[in-house]
């Protein structure tokens, strides 16, 4: 296991990473445009994730 203290940041990233996974966007909601934001908030949205086997209407 290398010393904490020494790591480059791209190396804590990496350790960070494999422990918890990549549980973060690389952006925040400020920094996306306001389309992204609503296109997923939307029952249409919803409603095209359902499969066509499952009698989406």
């Amino acid at each position: 296991m290398s010393d904490p203290e020494r790591e480059t940041e791209w190396q804590r990233r990496r350790r960070l990473a494999e422990v918890f996974g990549d549980a973060l966007p690389e952006t925040t909601s400020d920094e996306r445009a306001p389309e992204e934001a609503r296109a997923a908030d939307t029952d249409a949205w919803l409603k095209a994730q359902v499969p066509p086997h499952h009698g989406g209407h």
